[in-house]
């Protein structure tokens, strides 16, 4: 195919990918992800598209910026990135062009600045030295075990048996396990030097012999030549102003030791061949179903250390994780000096420092005389990444997940990023799994200064059934990710129709057939390209009983909280006795007292009592016109995509009296909140029901409270600086003492777009 032919082919398969972006047309939705996912195999397997279409891309992205054409920005870098880690041969014009470009959206507000920011970074060490993101993403993924960089990375998939079919679990744990059959540690490590050599030395690199050379290399030739590149690339990348050249000579004396010193002098094949698609592998994933709340933290567990390394027990309390306890190597001291820095009250001598090897060296390494001992960091730092709020342009490491040193001499080696399948009542039992490690950690162990932890959501929602018998709307969170990342929307919300047809179609027998696993790649694509966290509040709910005998109990919530007026009555000696002067009718008479949401920031606090046949507390906006005014709560100021308050719905009973006497009319009142306190004041019970999942079920309730989840480490411990007055120590211990709300992050590719 002439290249005039294969520009215009790729024009054409990158338009459909804006297309898709830019109009919502059914015919265009049933195709959503394809296009992209057809793009990227086009280039798979023809390496020598890379340029063109990156210089494709790289026209789109200045056309979107010159026309303001924001929604195609983030989708065109991810596009581009991607590419660009796959391919070799590219210049060093074009990596510098999209660089500038990248650098100019740095003006633009967040998510597009962040995601620029990112992508910047990423071609500065791109540019200089050829390689880098492919080897160091193959070699975190694969677990390439190499002192130069020791990253770490395994993909975690949950599902759960009782929310997904049997049909579909088996159906995805066999395409990746067919897929990881042939990512062998010695194919890997070939991938790794062949792709560092080709793009180092481009045109001059015989491609062909290379591979061939490399396929008849035995093991151990083959990790002398892999640790070999791996050093020449790292020791490149870690230098403060990388030379390419510099690099080009370095990778050319392995190649030449490869094939022979004939082959650097060569300047090409009489006839040029095309050369071999060199594959990224996919990511090591590990295929669980979901238990229970204890298995995540578990799971982590031994992904930092190995089976071998541990002797599990019930509840594994007595792990000692050498090198995690906060109390013990991570918690550095330091001492107060109490020197006034004048010279003449320094004892005579104290400018003379002994020996190194001196005892007096020694001694003052072990003893602290006069000192306060403190903590060299805030409490904060024992916060993932990923769970201390909105982040901001913060500048990424080379390490995969880019948190770089969270502690003084402490860095994230490993990265574990977690996968769930499934619909809201999957997500619910996975923020009480999360809530749960967060509690843990906070008790006994700290695995966070050493693990970075991200958390991926892929909507698996059951088929359509008839309007009489269909379930509540199980995809509220999915359709929310899709709303605010038309991307997410494009490759991940469409990724549902595919997961239930790949269940139905029998399993093929004939496995010399190479067939490219659509589903797995748009998971991978997903889990590589999705680093932009979307945060969504915990909230805590405490529940009482009619039951005096039966203690309150606690339990949390991520999407949805909804109650019910249950048809029995609790006795009249029960927990709140009936009024008098309270008109039958349907429903029961509550009492809400709520603090109301206001942009101020402001406490207000509003009580009312009325007559209501449910309730349903939503932590996710269901659509930008979804909130209207209410008689007893007006309309608040705060925006509708503020999606960390509570939107409370109350469907209230109104009497009217006519000449047929007296009638009752439902009326939909709705209004935001950060916390509420519901009461019923007759003897109707309630029902609750968390995040639609009948397992969390609570009967017989006469009130609740619902709260913002406090994060288990904020607030825990105060202390009393002696230099502040009363007044200052007053100040600071409420400062500490207020609780740091608890936010579980689930990653997209942009974040929440404006």
């Amino acid at each position: 195919m002439e290249s005039s032919d294969v520009e215009l082919d790729l024009q054409r398969s990158v338009q459909a990918v804006l297309r898709e972006l830019s109009t919502q047309a059914p015919a265009l939705q049933s195709n959503q992800g394809m296009w992209r996912w057809s793009l990227h195999k086009k280039v798979e397997r023809d390496p020598g598209k890379s340029p063109a279409l990156v210089r494709i891309l790289l026209r789109e992205l200045e056309k979107a910026e010159s026309e303001d054409l924001r929604h195609v920005i983030i989708p065109l870098l991810h596009t581009v990135m991607y590419v660009l880690t796959k391919a070799t041969g590219i210049t060093e014009e074009l990596y510098q062009r999209i660089y500038a470009f990248c650098t100019r959206l740095l003006t633009l507000p967040t998510p597009y600045s962040t995601v620029a920011l990112d992508c910047a970074i990423r071609l500065k060490t791109e540019t200089a030295v050829p390689g880098t993101l492919y080897q160091r993403m193959v070699i975190a993924e694969q677990n390439l075990m190499n002192e130069l960089y020791p990253y770490q990375e395994r993909v975690f998939l949950f599902v759960d048996p009782e929310l997904v079919s049997a049909s579909v679990c088996s159906a995805l744990l066999l395409e990746i396990e067919a897929a990881q059959e042939q990512q062998t540690p010695e194919a890997c490590m070939r991938h790794v030097v062949s792709h560092a050599l080709q793009a180092a030395l481009g045109e001059a690199c015989h491609a062909g012999a290379l591979h061939r050379k490399l396929q008849a290399s035995p093991r151990r030739t083959l990790e002398q030549y892999f640790h070999a590149v791996v050093a020449a690339v790292e020791q490149m990348a870690s230098e403060a102003s990388p030379s390419r050249e510099g690099h080009v000579e370095r990778l050319e004396e392995i190649y030449c030791s490869l094939l022979g010193p004939a082959a650097g002098r060569r300047g090409g094949d009489p006839v040029q061949e095309r050369p071999p698609s060199i594959p990224l592998p996919s990511p090591y994933i590990t295929f669980h179903l979901w238990t229970g709340e204890e298995q995540l933290w578990k799971e982590l567990v031994l992904f930092l250390r190995p089976r071998s390394q541990l002797c599990l027990s019930a509840d594994l309390e007595v792990l000692d994780l050498q090198g995690l306890r906060p109390d013990r190597e991570l918690a550095r001291v330091s001492v107060l000096s109490t020197d006034s820095g004048i010279e003449r009250d320094l004892p005579p001598g104290a400018d003379e420092l002994p020996a190194p090897s001196s005892p007096e060296m020694e001694r003052a390494g072990l003893q602290r005389k006069g000192g306060i001992k403190k903590r060299a960091w805030p409490l904060d730092f024992l916060m993932p990444g990923g769970w201390d709020g909105p982040p901001g342009l913060h500048r990424r490491t080379g390490r995969p997940g880019g948190d770089g040193e969270v502690l003084p001499g402490v860095s994230r080696l490993h990265t574990a990023r977690v996968l769930v399948l499934g619909d809201d009542r999957m997500l619910g039992r996975l923020a009480q799994a999360y809530h749960r490690l967060r509690k843990r950690e906070t008790q006994k162990f700290c695995l966070t200064p050493r693990l970075s932890l991200q958390l991926y959501y892929i909507p698996v929602l059951a088929p359509e059934k008839p309007a009489a018998s269909r379930q509540p709307e199980l995809g509220e969170l999915a359709t929310f990710l899709g709303r605010a990342d038309p991307w997410y929307q494009s490759n991940v919300n469409t990724l549902c129709p595919a997961i239930h047809k790949l269940a139905e179609m029998p399993p093929s027998l004939d496995s010399s057939q190479t067939v490219d696993p659509f589903i797995l790649d748009v998971i991978t694509y997903y889990i590589r390209m999705g680093t932009q966290p979307i945060y969504f509040q915990i909230y805590t709910v405490k529940i009482f009983f009619s039951d005096l005998s039966q203690d309150p109990t606690e339990d949390i919530f991520l999407i949805e909280l909804k109650v019910k007026i249950q048809d029995s009555k609790f006795p009249k000696d029960g927990f709140s006795p009936r009024r008098r002067g309270v008109a039958e009718g349907p429903g029961a008479e509550l009492s809400l007292c709520y603090q109301k949401a206001l942009l101020s920031h402001r406490p207000r606090e509003v009580t009312v009592s009325l007559r209501a046949t449910g309730l349903v507390l939503k932590a996710i906006p269901a659509s930008d016109t979804e909130v209207s005014g209410s008689r007893h709560c007006p309309l608040p100021a705060a925006p509708v995509t503020d999606h960390t308050c509570l939107n409370v719905s109350v469907t209230e009973v109104v009497k009217s009296s006519n000449l047929a006497g007296k009638s009752f009319s439902m009326v939909t009142n709705t209004f935001r909140t950060n916390n509420i306190q519901i009461q019923s004041q007759d003897q109707r019970l309630l029902t609750l029901s968390l995040d639609k999942d009948d397992q969390r079920t609570f009967r017989d309730v006469v009130r609740f409270e619902v709260a913002p989840c406090p994060e288990p480490c904020s607030g825990a411990q105060k202390s009393k600086a002696p230099w502040l007055n009363l007044h200052g120590q007053q100040e600071m211990e409420a400062t500490r003492a207020t609780p740091k709300p608890l936010l579980m992050p689930i990653n997209t590719f942009s974040g929440i777009v404006q």
